[in-house]
C-alpha cells in the first residue's frame, strides 16, 4: 500500500484542468400542477444524429440549469423528472449561436404524449460495444426469482454444469467479477455462492470474451462482470419482490433508492430460502489382474437452507464533477446439506456380492463481508476522469459433516451403521484491493488510459477427518487432513492508447502482472513457492462500414492462474470412494486469443457473428485414476498440467423482432478444442467437435400478458479421459402488468421437461465410469413484483449501458 500512495498523488497531481467550454444551454424547469421549480431534474445533450449521450447536468434549488458543450452541432436537448413526461428540444450551437436560452419549460405529471421529438424503445437485451456484450436480463422472464447461477446460465455463450461451475464458449477458466471488482457475494467457494445470490438483484451481465489491458489479466477465456441494481432518480424510488415455488423456494428482496441535493443513498436486500433435492448415480468396472469388477453407487442430496444478501451505500457528490461512492455488503448462509449413498459392488458375472449405505449430513455456514471506497473525479472534456479505490472482503465457512456408513439388510430398508466418520472444514480468507485507473482523452476521438492496482490476498483452510475406532473414539485420519495456507499478492500497471480515424476505431494497450504466491501444509512443514511476471499486451481494431454494418478484431494475451481449489489437496470427504484433491505444483495456463467479429444492425434487429481462435500452453485438466486404500478401489481426481490446447470456435447471435408484439433471440456456438497431453504414461491428447444452441421467444399476446419460452441444447463434447453426453432443457415463463403499471405477477417453469440432467463417460487406463446427476428438478416459480416511483416501461435508447470500467 504505501509503495503505490505516492504513485497515486503523483498521478494526481499531473492532471490538467481545462477551462469552461465555449457553448452553453440554459433554462429552468417548473412543475406544471404547482408553479413551483423543480429541483434536481435532469438535463441530457443528445447527439441529433443517433441519440447518443453527449453531456448533461442537474437543475439547482430555483430550478435553472446550465450545460456546457464543447463544440458546436446540431443536438437534442432532454429535460425529464421521475414520474414526469420528458420534453426534448431540437437545439443548433455555433460560432453565432453559442448560448441557447430555453427559458422555462414546464414539465407535468405522465400523461401527455411527447410531441417535441419520438425518442422511445427499450433497452436491447444485448448491445455490443468495444470490447464486451451487455446482456440486461430484466427482460428474460426466465430469470425472474431466479438464483444467479441460474441468471448466468441464460445468457448466451456462458453455462453452468452440475457443480456450479462457470464456462464461457466452452472454458471454465472464466473470471467473474461483481461490479467491475472481486466481491464477497462470490467468496471462495463461486459456486455456493452464486446459487445463493438471488437474481433479482442483478441489473445486468457484461461479458468480455476478449479482454483488452484495462482487465485483470486472469480468465484465458474472458470475463463475465455482474452489475447489481443502483438508481440514481430523484427522490425515493425501488423495488420489492417476493416468490413462492415448487420444490420449495422463497423468498423476498428490495432495492431502494434516495437521491436529494448532494447525496444518493441505496440499499439491496434479498432472502431465500430453497430446498433443492437431486439425484444421480454411477456405474463403474475396474480391469485389474485379467478380470474385471463392477460397482454402482446411487446417491440422493438435498441442499437446504436460508441466504441473505445486503448491500448498502451512499454516493457523495462533492461538486459536479467530483463523488465518493462508500459501500458495504454482508453475505451469510445457514445450510442443512443431506446425501445419501447406496454402494453396490458385483463379481466378474455382475453377481452381487454386498452393499451397503452411507449418509452425510453436513450443516454449512458462511459469512462474507465487503467494504469499499470509491472517489470519481470528472474533468471539463467528455470521458476525462480519474478513480481511485479501495476495497477490503473478508469470508468465513464451515462445513461440519458427520458420515455413517453401514450393511443393508436383504430388504433394502433396515441401515445398521458400523463405520462412524466426521468432517471439520474451515475456510477463511481475507482480500484487500487498491486501484487506481485515469482516462485522458487529448482529442475529440483519441484517449490514453493508466492504472495501477495491487491485491493482497490470504485463505487459511483448515481440514479435519476423523473415524471413532473400537474404543468409541474418534482419531484423526491423517491422509486427508490438514491445514492449508494460501497467500497471494498480484502487483499490476497497464497503459491503453485508443483513437478513431474517420469509420476507424483502434485501441492498443499492454498489462503487466507481478504475482506472488505462497502455499504451505502446516503439519507436513511443506511450503510451494510460485513467483511470476508477465507482460499481456491487446489490440482491439473496429471499422464502421456503410448501412449500420461493422467489423471487429481483437487480440489479447491472458493467463489462468490454478484456484485455490486447484491447489489445495484436501476438501472433500462425502464419498470416500470417489475423491476430489488439488495439486500444490500447478503452473498457470497461459493463452493467446483472436476474435474477429461481424455487426449487423436494422431497426427491428441486430446479428452478431465472430470466429475466434486461442492457444493454450500448460494446460490444466483433472486426471483420474484408481487406488487401492484400505481394501477398496477409490478414484481420485487431480488436477495436472498438460501440454497445449487449440480452440476454434464460431459464434452467431441473432435478434429480430417481429412486429410490436413478438422478440425473438438466437445464440448459436460450434468449437474444435484438440488437446496434446500425457500423464505417467497415459495418452491425455483429445480432440473435440461440439456446438450449443439456445432460442428465445418472448410474445406480448392480447396486449396484456408477456408470454416466453426458451429452449437450450449442448452437444456432446469429449474430453482428455471422456465425454459429456448432450444436454437439453426448456422454459417458459408468463407475466403480467398490474395496479396501474407499477406491479409484475410472474409465473415461470424452469426444466419443463425436467430433462436438466448431467450425463457423462470416464475412460481411465484401467477402469470405466458411467455418471448422471441432476442437481435440482423442474421447478414451479410465482413471483409478485411491486415498484415504487418507478414504471416498467425500461430507460429510453442513448443511455449508458456501459460498466463501471474498473477491473
Amino acid at each position: 500500500m504505501r509503495v503505490f500512495l505516492p504513485v497515486f498523488l503523483l498521478f494526481a497531481s499531473l492532471i490538467p484542468v481545462f477551462g469552461q467550454s465555449g457553448f452553453q444551454i440554459k433554462g429552468k424547469l417548473i412543475d406544471g400542477d404547482s408553479g413551483k421549480p423543480l429541483e434536481y431534474a435532469s438535463v441530457s445533450v443528445l447527439q441529433r444524429t443517433d441519440s447518443s449521450l453527449v453531456t448533461g447536468g442537474v437543475t439547482d434549488g430555483t430550478g435553472n440549469f446550465a450545460v456546457s458543450i464543447k463544440k458546436k452541432g446540431k443536438y437534442i436537448v432532454r429535460t425529464e423528472f421521475i414520474s414526469y413526461s420528458p420534453k426534448y428540444f431540437h437545439v443548433e450551437l455555433g460560432a453565432g449561436n453559442k448560448e441557447v436560452q430555453l427559458g422555462s419549460i414546464t414539465l407535468n405529471p405522465d400523461t401527455e404524449t411527447l410531441k417535441e421529438v419520438v425518442v422511445k424503445g427499450e433497452k436491447s437485451q444485448m448491445v455490443m460495444e468495444l470490447d464486451k456484450r451487455v446482456f440486461n436480463v430484466g427482460q428474460d422472464l426466465s430469470n425472474i426469482g431466479a438464483s444467479a447461477a441460474d441468471v448466468l446460465d441464460n445468457v448466451p455463450s456462458v453455462n453452468v454444469d452440475i457443480e456450479g461451475n462457470v464456462s464461457l464458449r466452452g472454458s471454465s477458466n472464466v473470471k467473474i467479477l461483481v461490479n467491475g471488482k472481486p466481491s464477497g457475494l462470490v467468496g471462495i467457494s463461486s459456486t455456493d455462492a452464486l446459487r445463493q445470490l438471488q437474481g433479482n438483484l442483478i441489473e445486468r451481465i457484461e461479458v468480455v470474451t476478449n479482454p483488452s489491458a484495462r482487465y485483470q489479466a486472469e480468465g484465458n477465456a474472458g470475463i463475465i462482470n455482474i452489475i447489481l441494481k443502483k438508481d440514481e432518480n430523484q427522490g425515493v424510488n425501488g423495488s420489492f419482490t417476493v416468490n413462492g415455488g415448487y420444490p420449495a423456494d422463497f423468498g423476498v428482496s428490495a432495492n431502494v433508492n434516495y437521491r436529494k441535493k448532494w447525496v444518493n443513498m441505496f440499499f439491496n436486500y434479498g432472502t431465500n430460502y430453497r430446498n433443492s433435492p437431486g439425484s444421480g448415480f454411477d456405474r463403474q468396472e475396474f480391469f485389474n489382474d485379467g478380470y474385471s469388477t463392477y460397482r454402482t453407487t446411487d446417491r440422493d442430496r438435498s441442499r437446504e437452507g436460508f441466504s441473505h444478501n445486503i448491500r448498502t451505500g451512499a454516493d457523495f457528490y462533492l461538486d459536479d464533477k467530483s463523488v465518493i461512492t462508500a459501500s458495504a455488503l454482508y453475505r451469510f448462509s445457514d445450510e442443512d446439506n443431506t446425501t445419501d449413498l447406496i454402494y453396490r459392488n458385483y463379481d466378474r458375472n455382475r453377481v452381487l456380492l454386498a452393499d451397503s449405505l452411507r449418509t452425510d449430513n453436513e450443516k454449512e455456514d458462511e459469512d462474507n463481508m465487503d467494504f469499499a471506497l470509491n472517489y470519481t473525479r470528472e474533468f471539463n472534456d467528455k470521458g476525462h476522469k480519474l478513480t481511485a479505490d479501495l476495497q477490503y472482503r473478508e469470508s468465513d465457512e464451515v462445513e461440519d459433516s458427520e458420515q455413517r456408513q453401514g450393511a443393508l439388510a436383504d430388504s433394502g430398508e433396515d441401515f445398521n451403521p458400523n463405520l462412524f466418520q466426521r468432517s471439520y472444514n474451515e475456510e477463511f480468507e481475507r482480500n484487500i484491493l487498491f486501484q487506481t485507473d485515469y482516462v485522458y482523452p487529448f482529442s475529440d476521438k483519441g484517449k490514453l488510459e493508466a492504472g495501477l492496482r495491487a491485491n493482497i490476498r490470504s485463505i487459511d483452510n483448515n481440514y479435519m477427518v476423523e473415524e471413532q475406532n473400537e474404543q468409541g473414539q474418534f482419531e484423526q485420519l491423517s491422509d486427508f487432513s490438514n491445514n492449508f495456507k494460501y497467500d497471494e499478492n498480484i502487483y499490476a500497471a497497464y497503459f491503453i492508447y485508443g483513437n478513431k480515424i474517420d469509420n476507424f476505431s483502434y485501441q492498443l494497450g499492454v498489462r503487466s502482472e507481478l504475482t506472488d504466491i505462497t502455499t504451505q501444509l502446516v503439519t507436513t512443514d511443506e511450503r510451494a513457492d510460485k513467483d511470476y511476471i508477465g507482460f499481456f499486451p491487446s489490440a482491439h481494431i473496429t471499422y464502421e462500414l456503410a448501412n449500420e454494418n461493422s467489423i471487429q478484431a481483437s487480440y489479447s494475451r491472458r493467463l489462468d492462474r490454478p484456484s485455490f481449489w486447484s491447489l489445495n489437496p484436501f476438501f472433500s470427504y462425502t464419498d470416500p470412494r470417489s475423491i476430489r484433491s488439488g495439486n500444490t505444483d500447478l503452473d498457470p495456463e497461459y493463452t493467446d486469443a483472436y476474435e474477429l467479429g461481424y455487426l449487423k444492425t436494422w431497426p427491428s434487429g441486430s446479428v452478431y457473428s465472430s470466429v475466434y481462435y486461442r492457444y493454450t500452453t500448460d494446460v490444466i485438466d483433472r486426471v483420474s485414476y484408481q487406488e487401492r486404500v484400505n481394501g477398496d478401489t477409490v478414484i481420485f481426481s487431480k488436477p495436472q498440467n498438460l501440454s497445449e490446447r487449440n480452440s476454434y470456435g464460431v459464434e452467431f447471435t441473432l435478434s429480430q423482432d417481429v412486429g410490436n408484439w413478438w422478440k425473438l433471440n438466437g445464440n448459436a456456438n460450434f468449437y474444435h478444442q484438440a488437446t496434446d497431453g500425457d500423464y505417467e504414461g497415459q495418452d491425455l491428447s483429445s480432440d473435440a467437435y461440439t456446438m450449443s444452441a439456445r432460442v428465445t421467444s418472448k410474445m406480448t399476446l392480447f396486449d396484456a400478458f408477456d408470454f416466453q419460452l426458451s429452449g437450450r441444447y449442448r452437444a456432446p463434447e469429449r474430453s482428455t479421459q471422456g465425454k459429456r453426453k448432450s444436454f437439453y432443457t426448456i422454459d417458459t415463463g408468463l407475466s403480467k402488468e398490474v395496479l396501474d403499471n407499477k406491479g409484475t405477477i410472474a409465473l415461470n417453469v424452469r426444466d419443463l421437461l425436467n430433462s436438466r440432467k448431467y450425463r457423462g463417460e470416464t475412460f481411465g487406463s484401467n477402469f470405466y465410469q458411467e455418471s448422471e446427476f441432476q442437481w435440482r428438478s423442474r421447478q414451479f416459480l410465482l413471483t409478485f413484483t411491486y415498484r415504487l416511483n418507478q414504471k416498467s416501461t425500461p430507460k429510453t435508447d442513448g443511455d449508458d449501458y456501459g460498466g463501471d470500467g474498473d477491473f
